[in-house]
């Protein structure tokens, strides 16, 4: 995975009336676990926002009380309504020790399917996998290019080093649909066909 710093303050209290305060300082409280004890702490809302918006997916090394801690993103809560980020959950990362991160899901080559008019459907933009952080990819790539219409491609059609996918094996991930054009074009070159065949072959 990429990696990515953040700067932690830590919080003298951890109640609802510091979480406000905090937020109309524009730093969103936050909680790291997973190496024995809690640290809460606030990072820079702006700073957070960079990462979390961002489709790739990394590994924060956390600087809190003079000290760098290695981390994955857990949680994030989000306002219902002015969608800010309200809330952070860090979980520390522990040499041996398994973390459950989503990696994003991209596609390689070109599907048939799509070039004749159907359109490629992601059924997931990001997956969730388990493993050894040092040894995850940045990515899960999912080859497209001998998809036609009509056809999809599965959990088990993907191939993800060092880690354990969390989804049923079966679990759809791409699909090439067809679409009203599609459609047109096959029903316009079926009738070019019947027209175009010859009395003796309609006889």
């Amino acid at each position: 995975m990429k990696i990515a710093s953040l700067s932690g303050s830590p919080r003298e209290s951890v109640g609802k009336k510091d979480a406000a305060q905090l937020r109309n300082s524009y730093r969103v409280p936050g909680v790291m676990y997973g190496g024995g004890s809690q640290e809460h702490f606030s990072v820079s809302e702006l700073e957070l926002t960079k990462l979390i918006v961002n489709p790739d997916v990394f590994q924060i090394k956390l600087d809190l009380n003079e000290q760098s801690y290695d981390c994955v993103v857990q949680d994030v809560q989000f306002h219902p309504v002015t969608e800010r980020l309200v809330h952070l959950d860090l979980l520390q990362i522990v040499d041996g020790k398994p973390v459950r991160v989503e990696l994003p899901l991209r596609t390689t080559g070109t599907a048939p399917g799509v070039v004749n008019g159907g359109r490629l459907q992601m059924l997931f933009r990001r997956v969730a996998v388990r493993g050894i952080a040092a040894s995850l990819p940045e990515e899960i790539l999912i080859d497209i290019s001998e998809l036609n219409i009509g056809d999809s491609a599965r959990v088990r059609d993907i191939d993800v080093p060092n880690c354990e996918v969390l989804l049923n094996e079966s679990t759809l991930l791409v699909a090439v649909k067809r679409t009203r054009a599609a459609m047109s074009a096959d029903s316009e070159a079926e009738e070019a066909s019947e027209e175009g065949a010859s009395p003796e072959a309609a006889e």
